[in-house]
């Protein structure tokens, strides 16, 4: 084909660029190329619906014999941002109670991305936003997990615009949904305060009793 080469890493050239992008990749494993590639994730998922029976799109740079070098994908960048920015919005006390090696740091990493994921951000008491609301995440090392709230915008924990009896309905329904968006995940949720709030473990970590 001209225009398309070799370089010594075994990846393939298209014209003087490496052939990097979206492409349809059928079978298991590293499976095989049938299509890309594409310039971006939605094309790719439109030819995927119509094309191959089985090919999903994969971001990745194609090798000189045919398969898939796998690469971050733009998409994947910008959700590492993302998540980033969610764990900026922890309270700075988090630092003088866990280390980084601290199982319950990976465990709130975990639970920010599985809330992000879900379309729910973490609370920032001490941004801009303090007032919007979020998820609240508090360690609890010595019940081995972190409790797990929600927090609404203002105008209903604080003003109270619509009154007490839906401020604390909201409320439930909300520590609820959270508690069963982390339960739908994998994690270990139990009940805490009454229900106002939730302890979340790994699913290896038990829960710890006094």
């Amino acid at each position: 084909m001209s225009g398309v080469g070799v370089v010594s890493s075994g990846e393939v050239l298209v014209g003087d660029k490496v052939g990097q992008g979206w492409w349809l990749v059928a079978g298991d494993g590293q499976g095989r190329i049938v299509a890309g590639p594409f310039p971006d994730r939605a094309e790719a998922r439109w030819v995927a619906a119509v094309g191959p029976e089985g090919a999903r799109p994969v971001y990745g740079i194609r090798r000189a014999d045919g398969g898939l070098t796998r690469k971050p994908s733009p998409q994947d960048w910008a959700w590492l941002a993302h998540l980033g920015e969610q764990l900026e919005r922890l309270p700075d006390d988090w630092a003088t109670v866990l280390s980084d090696d601290d199982q319950l740091t990976t465990l709130v990493v975990e639970v920010t991305a599985a809330l992000a994921e879900a379309g729910l951000p973490l609370h920032d008491a001490a941004g801009p936003a303090d007032e919007v609301g979020g998820a609240c995440l508090i360690p609890q090392p010595e019940l081995g997990g972190i409790v797990v709230t929600w927090r609404q915008h203002d105008r209903m924990s604080v003003d109270r615009v619509h009154g007490h009896a839906p401020d604390a309905l909201v409320q439930q329904v909300m520590n609820r949904a959270v508690a069963d968006v982390l339960a739908a995940r994998g994690f270990l949720v139990d009940a805490f305060g009454g229900a106002s709030g939730h302890v979340v473990r790994s699913p290896e970590r038990p829960a710890v009793h006094g």
